[in-house]
């Protein structure tokens, strides 16, 4: 079973302060390096640990696939020099007064939905970065799709709330199969507490049972004979604390 259970910051809204591609993990410093290395062996990728702006905030704040990722503009130049020094990919940092891209973009290495509210410039800009087609759409009716669902190469989770129309554009775009959850004992907002890739996911402390049987099924990280009972209340072989 690939899918473990973690808190950062006493929070188990994991996804606020980190962000995971098929390539990096981006942890603030405030974590601890066995920590941050801990949750990278986890997920198989390469470990970036460094604030972003100053700010822990890092999964808010960022967007990002294995082409590139897009960074606030007032990210800071050491912190800048920390990403090259083991992501070389595009990087690109907006110029707006816009800054929770984490937020705002929900992407993959297939492709990007991005709140519509960003100006045609920007979700080029985006676009180009990622390296894939970035279309704006919603989830819920809301546009902050980055924070109301999560997407890997092999699938997405997304807000219960989302309409059949919506559910059609993500996976279109997104080239995956979308799924609805919650995550941390009912929270709607999927990106909040859920970061992974195709290897693994790490969800918040928080998260039940039945919400890791849907999470790790759908992501695609577990095993298909894996069972709702394998997951509820045993909980031996996953990590709990960070």
């Amino acid at each position: 079973m690939a899918i473990y259970s973690a808190n950062l910051f006493g929070s188990a809204s994991i996804g606020v302060y980190s962000l995971a591609t098929e390539e990096i993990l981006i942890v603030p410093k405030a974590v601890s390096l066995r920590k941050a290395e801990r949750m990278s062996k986890w997920l198989n990728v390469k470990l970036i640990h460094t604030n972003i702006g100053g700010s822990i905030v890092v999964g808010a704040l960022v967007c990002a696939n294995s082409n590139g990722i897009i960074l606030p503009h007032f990210v800071k130049d050491e912190e800048i020099e920390a990403i090259k020094a083991v992501f070389d990919g595009n990087i690109t940092v907006m110029e707006t007064k816009k800054t929770a891209y984490g937020n705002m973009v929900l992407a993959n290495d297939y492709g990007a939905v991005v709140d519509p509210r960003l100006k045609p410039s920007e979700i080029k800009q985006i676009s180009d970065t990622l390296g894939v087609e970035a279309v704006p759409g919603e989830i819920a009716n809301l546009p902050y799709v980055g924070s109301l669902a999560a997407a890997t190469n092999r699938g997405a989770l997304a807000h219960p709330m989302i309409t059949d129309e919506e559910r059609k554009l993500l996976e279109d775009v997104l080239k995956v199969r979308v799924e609805a959850t919650t995550v941390n004992c009912g929270i709607p907002y999927v990106g909040t507490g859920l970061i992974g890739n195709s290897h693994a996911a790490i969800v918040g402390s928080l998260t039940t049972g039945p919400e890791m049987f849907i999470i790790g099924h759908a992501l695609g990280v577990v095993k298909e004979d894996e069972r709702i009972e394998d997951f509820q209340g045993n909980r031996a072989d996953i990590e709990t604390e960070l």
